[in-house]
């Protein structure tokens, strides 16, 4: 039996065989790999390829993650922050194209309090009580946690970068820990929430064994949303001169998730589109479902500068969902205005 084979039987393989699938050469068995994932896809997904609204509130972070363009050291990071009335202006605007889960995302910036953002969340879900809220804001307290989730917020997306320690140790500053991260995401999960975590493909001192690592960390997890980007460089973090993370090793990671977990919800990241102008579709290809057309208000978009090569695509665009749609159904695929809300494998 081969590996492609074996992970779509068992949904998980050994360290050994993760790594051998990663580093083959073997073009049928990749080529096998992109078929199954596919497969999986529209199995569970009918090709539906779910729409989320970003809203980037905030580039203010107290954190210092060395591949980060947000990190609180970057001296040209241009900052911002959306008021409240903002925020419902673009959920407003969202609403209106059809959009019904807003995504949430900033710094961890403790400007927007437990209280401030609980007022956020409730104020959304009393305007628009069919829609979906992630929150991408970092980690919090137990407690915040908690209150989020009262007041309304249905995701959390808090991507744990690794699994391995002295590999996170080497990513960010001696005061942030993956223990904590890892109790974070188990917190949540226990709350309730639809829990969200991935990881960089490609980052600095990252070694094929860590992949491993990674899948292993996630299927433990079983989380209902999986999140995987390539790392691409910023200009003015002290990784600016480090290259890229791989097109080819991250769609092929795409693959063995959606083999691994198939109901979970995986974007098809904008960064891949910084790899290549087809990034996105190879990504949905790959098996990811989900597209994050931004909301933010267009004269502070360009702030949110996370990495070098920031696309601003046509389909990046929440202005532009004609052209995206256009796009999803060449490739077979529907773009799907739904809640889109990860739905459990029930077992017979």
């Amino acid at each position: 039996m081969d590996l492609v084979t074996k992970l779509a039987a068992n949904r998980m393989l050994t360290s050994d065989e993760f790594q051998n699938l990663m580093l083959t050469e073997d073009a049928t068995l990749r080529a096998k790999l992109f078929r199954f994932a596919q497969q999986v896809t529209a199995l569970n997904f009918h090709n539906k390829v779910y729409l989320r609204g970003l809203i980037e509130f905030t580039t203010h972070c107290q954190r210092d993650c060395f591949y980060c363009g947000l990190r609180c050291s970057n001296k040209h990071a241009e900052r911002y922050r959306l008021t409240k009335e903002q925020i419902l202006e673009c959920c407003k605007e969202g609403y209106a194209l059809g959009f019904r889960t807003f995504i949430l995302q900033g710094g961890e910036d403790h400007f927007f309090t437990d209280n401030v953002m609980c007022d956020i969340i409730y104020s959304i879900k009393t305007l628009y009580k069919d829609c979906a809220i992630t929150l991408s804001i970092g980690e919090r307290s137990l407690n915040a946690y908690k209150m989020f989730y009262d007041a309304g917020a249905n995701r959390y997306l808090l991507r744990h970068e690794t699994a391995d320690s002295l590999h996170y140790s080497r990513l960010h500053p001696p005061s942030d820990s993956l223990e904590t991260r890892k109790e974070s995401l188990y917190n949540l999960k226990e709350l309730g929430y639809q829990v969200g975590t991935g990881f960089m493909v490609g980052s600095p001192y990252q070694l094929t064994e860590y992949f491993a690592d990674d899948l292993a960390f996630i299927k433990k997890l079983n989380p209902a949303i999986v999140d995987i980007a390539p790392f691409i460089p910023n200009k003015d973090t002290p990784f600016r001169h480090q290259s890229p993370g791989s097109l080819e090793d991250t769609l092929r990671l795409l693959a063995i998730l959606r083999l691994m977990l198939p109901h979970a919800l995986m974007p098809a990241a904008a960064t891949l589109a910084a790899l290549h102008p087809n990034g996105r579709q190879h990504g949905i290809l790959a098996g990811a479902n989900e597209v994050t057309p931004n909301l933010t208000p267009a004269n502070v978009r360009r702030k949110y500068f996370l990495y070098n090569n920031q696309a601003s695509t046509q389909e990046e665009k929440a202005e532009n969902l004609r052209f995206l749609n256009a796009q999803m159904k060449n490739m077979g695929y529907e773009l799907c205005i739904d809640r889109g809300d990860y739905v459990p494998e029930t077992t017979p």
